[in-house]
């Protein structure tokens, strides 16, 4: 009984290990690639101000909140990151770091012009971002899969086949993300003193890169 019992799994496992090299022989692997560009509707600030003592300092800070409300940033997109006290300094004992948020309503050119002032220390770009990155994400893959569905079809299509079911589906990230630096850009818009400089630069979101999301998915199909 039990040799049968053996020799029953041994062609069980004989015939399992055929159909899986005829569903491997009788398929097609293809890879669809999809790219899309996104503009970007939303700049990431970090902004440094100092002052000599803490009552400047609290004006500085008044100050600069009146700026970014005149140029359309909301109070709630502007968030405070850090305090630091240099008692060894003579001038500009005391400094805040904020982050502040501005959309494609809020005027850039503005800011910076506003902002060009003695009490601010810095000016820096942190983030470049879509609000709505996850459905272009999303967009993309679902390209990337018809794109690879297609390619199957006109392939199997030339030699009298057809295409059946999908048998594996693996998704390949070749570049994306939900936000982007452009070296370029950041460049020049690092430092609001060096900018205004420049009567004739153009601060807007019309100048900065999009956001460049590219996807690849490897499919796996019968072929009938």
């Amino acid at each position: 009984m039990k040799l049968k019992h053996f020799l029953l799994i041994g062609i069980l496992t004989l015939g399992s290990f055929v159909n899986a090299q005829e569903v491997k022989k009788n398929a097609i692997e293809v890879t669809g690639v999809a790219e899309m560009e996104v503009e970007p509707d939303e700049i990431i600030f970090s902004i440094g101000i100092k002052a000599d003592n803490k009552n400047d300092l609290a004006d500085n800070e008044k100050k600069m909140f009146d700026i970014l409300k005149s140029a359309g940033v909301k109070n709630e997109d502007i968030k405070f990151k850090s305090m630091y006290q240099n008692i060894y300094s003579k001038t500009a004992k005391f400094s805040k770091n904020y982050q502040f948020k501005a959309n494609a309503k809020s005027n850039i050119s503005k800011i910076f012009e506003d902002l060009n002032q003695k009490w601010v220390s810095s000016l820096n770009i942190s983030e470049v971002k879509n609000t709505k990155i996850a459905d272009f994400r999303k967009a993309v893959k679902i390209n990337a899969l018809k794109a690879a569905k297609e390619k199957a079809d006109y392939l199997l299509e030339s030699m009298g086949k057809k295409t059946g079911n999908a048998i594996e589906i693996v998704e390949i990230e070749d570049y994306t993300s939900d936000m982007v630096m452009p070296v370029a850009y950041k460049g020049r818009m690092s430092n609001v003193k060096m900018e205004m400089a420049d009567a004739s630069a153009d601060i807007s979101f019309d100048n900065i890169e999009n956001i460049k999301l590219k996807y690849s998915i490897k499919t796996r199909y019968e072929i009938l």
